[in-house]
């Protein structure tokens, strides 16, 4: 039943016996059942950004911007398969019981895929990071692991938001983004295009706000020219949760839900996840919509449908729940967690060798929380591992463990009655106490994520700067004002200030929030038992300063392929316990703009440890169409032992040698071309925090 020909075909001949009001029932998120016709309920809303979430327990996987860090594509797939396994098998428990609920079906709203424009945004921890290409890349891989490769989907991804949509959150409902057609093209849309083309995802979701006027989720602009036309997208489409009603509440280019409902349908907006939709039937009487544009959406929907199986025996039916939460399962998780860890800062003191100390400090407000493992959009676990107990199990009686949470998350005391930083002084003791500090700090969801999706401390979800709280920054300051080595953990799902801590630490590690055995994984690398060879997604600036506003969707001056000044953490950067080095490399077949270009690269491990890493090829294209710096291209993770060399090959897409001009069409007027392979990024930065140069092999057109 993957033959979409023949789902439509199915889909079709039962929504011809439908009545026009129980068509109009079928674009609900939560389709009530039409027993005359053997229709059950279905409940279209469920999530699996870094796992199944919120339906009870679950694997749960590092945030994906964790994941992202990893930069291993073959995982990525091995995780969407884990994840589309646990789905299917809570949802056949579920309907075994006649439990339809919402989080429970086999349609899952992800991944998203908008990128990670500006660090200040609070559900950039849900995307793949700042690159159009590394987000593209990683999204299909996700999506044909959580799409399957059967004669059935597994489950149905979903590529959301649906476009230019990375923040503020205050503003969603009622902002306008404005793109033109070169960042467009550019930036906004490939791993969309990606998602459809290469992916086959099978839904795509409206995002809240307008761009260039229109609303996302009515969109002739997006969803008739771009995503049906230009990509041929044969899926269906749903609106982000509410988002038709903010046609008329705040956008203003419709005066009630008769108008909104009959302008989202009319444009090609099949699934209303939200209740606008009930206005359809008022729409039709007026003349608004016409029965034949009803059908066509309900047809896509029943395609979908019938390409799940829900109307068959399919190959995971017999999918038990047993399946929820394996021994393998957890193991991908922990391997996820370890992977995606990014080494900031060594000053030699990692790995730590336990055999040398006595004591042991653990300190911090995310050493021992739950909440920091987890970010949003998550399952619950059976079994967490914090930091702190990550350690203490590591160790176990071999060396004492001592904590002091510090300070308090956010508030500038933890108990009410306090004075401010009442936990400082605790924390001194036990840095006083100990051979070395491990000083785990940073977010969680309630300082960063979703506008109002748990309550977050600052309202919008979004981060006001880049600083730490103000509790957590004296701590921070306190302890690395002490003569022991301190390394400090950061729990976050976007860039933090950690200019103190790279003047001041033995070591940093950017943890992200990574899933739930993520201490026990940090343990495994602050040990030496695996090397760190996350690489980071995004940017670390030093400040928001020579940042465009928040509101600015330019990309002029945004993200490492636009900035202008020296960041912090360069994207693409990450340290390991060795040193591997591109020895030399070399083009296998002639450089054309009609083929992929082959390449082989000699690497060499001259470490004293066995590592993975993360080969990166960036291009720079000569032409005044080019982005300001050298650009992704191809990437791969390598696994050397100490002292190992070898060869291996990597593909550069033809589409490396375009660019793309004013008007967003994609061109080749490169004069040259430079390619760049190394473990980092070819920045001036990135060359000195590592000491490589990237291997350069430049092409004459």
């Amino acid at each position: 039943m993957r033959n979409r020909k023949e789902a439509k075909k199915r889909a079709e001949a039962l929504v011809e016996q439908m009545t026009i009001a129980e068509m109009i029932g079928q674009l609900r998120f939560d389709a009530p059942a039409i027993d005359r016709l053997g229709i059950p309920a279905y409940n279209w809303w469920n999530e699996g950004v870094h796992g199944v979430a919120r339906a009870g327990t679950a694997t749960v996987f590092p945030q994906a911007i964790g994941m992202a860090a990893a930069w291993d594509v073959e995982m990525m797939k091995e995780i969407g398969d884990v994840i589309a396994e646990e789905a299917r098998a809570k949802y056949n428990a579920s309907i075994r019981q006649e439990d339809r609920d919402i989080y429970k079906g086999l349609t899952l709203w992800a991944p998203n895929v908008n990128i990670f424009r500006d660090p200040r945004w609070g559900r950039g921890q849900e995307t793949y990071g700042e690159d159009p290409v590394l987000t593209a890349t990683l999204a299909v891989s996700f999506i044909k692991g959580l799409q399957g490769d059967g004669e059935y989907l597994k489950t149905a991804a979903c590529a959301k938001h649906f476009a230019a949509h990375s923040g503020p959150e205050s503003l969603r409902h009622f902002f306008d983004a404005k793109v033109s057609k070169k960042d467009l093209y550019e930036t906004y849309l490939p791993a969309f295009e990606a998602c459809v083309k290469d992916g086959d995802v099978e839904a795509v979701m409206g995002a809240y706000n307008r761009m260039n006027g229109e609303p996302c989720c009515a969109s002739h602009e997006l969803i008739n020219k771009i995503l049906r036309g230009e990509w041929k997208f044969q899926g269906h489409y749903v609106s982000d949760c509410w988002a038709i009603r903010d046609f008329h509440d705040h956008h203003h280019v419709t005066k009630n839900g008769v108008e909104s409902s009959a302008l989202a349908l009319n444009m090609g907006c099949d699934l209303n996840c939200g209740c606008t939709y009930l206005c359809l039937k008022e729409a039709l009487k007026k003349g608004l919509i016409q029965a034949a544009t009803l059908k066509k959406s309900v047809v896509r929907l029943f395609t979908t449908r019938f390409l799940l199986g829900m109307f068959d025996e399919t190959e995971y039916d017999q999918i038990s729940y047993t399946q929820v939460e394996t021994k393998e399962h957890l193991e991908l998780s922990e391997r996820a967690a370890r992977e995606g860890v990014v080494l900031l800062k060594n000053n030699g003191v990692l790995p730590i060798n336990k055999d040398e100390i006595k004591v042991i400090g653990v300190i911090g407000p995310n050493a021992n929380s739950r909440s920091a493992l987890e970010g949003n959009y998550h399952g619950v676990a059976s079994r967490y591992v914090t930091a702190l107990e990550g350690i203490q199990d590591y160790v176990e009686d071999d060396v004492r463990v001592m904590y002091s949470k510090g300070s308090n998350l956010f508030k500038e005391n933890e108990e009410s009655l306090a004075q401010n930083e009442d936990r400082i002084s605790e924390a001194l003791a036990v840095t006083e106490c100990s051979d070395i500090v491990v000083l785990c700090i940073g977010l969680d969801e309630s300082l960063e994520g979703e506008e109002g999706d748990t309550g977050n401390a600052y309202a919008s979800g979004d981060k006001i700067n880049l600083s730490f709280p103000k509790g957590q920054q004296k701590l921070l300051e306190t302890v690395l004002n002490t003569d022991k080595p301190v390394i400090v953990c950061n729990f976050s799902g976007s860039a933090m200030d950690l200019s103190f801590a790279e003047e001041q630490a033995s070591a940093i590690l950017q943890v992200w929030y990574p899933g739930a055995l993520g201490g026990r994984a940090l343990a495994k690398l602050l040990f030496g038992d695996v090397s760190p060879s996350g690489k980071l997604p995004v940017t670390f600036y030093r400040s928001l300063e020579g940042l465009p506003e928040f509101e600015d969707y330019s990309m002029e001056g945004r993200t490492y392929r636009y900035m202008k000044e020296e960041p912090l953490y360069p994207f693409g950067y990450g340290l390991t316990y060795g040193k591997i080095q591109v020895e030399w490399a070399r083009f296998e077949n002639k450089p054309s703009r009609k083929e992929n270009l082959k390449m082989q690269v000699y690497l060499k491990n001259y470490g004293e440890n066995e590592v993975q890493d993360v080969l990166q090829a960036y291009i720079r294209n000569e032409s005044r169409h080019a982005p300001r710096n050298p650009v992704l291209c191809g990437f791969l993770r390598v696994s050397l032992k100490a002292g190992e060399e070898g060869k291996v090959s990597l593909v550069i897409p033809k589409t490396a040698f375009y660019v793309i001009n004013d008007e967003g069409e994609k061109i080749f007027d490169a004069v040259t071309s430079t390619i760049y392979v190394g473990t980092c990024a070819p920045d001036s930065r990135s060359i000195t925090l590592t000491g490589q140069k990237p291997y350069e092999l430049k092409i004459e057109w």
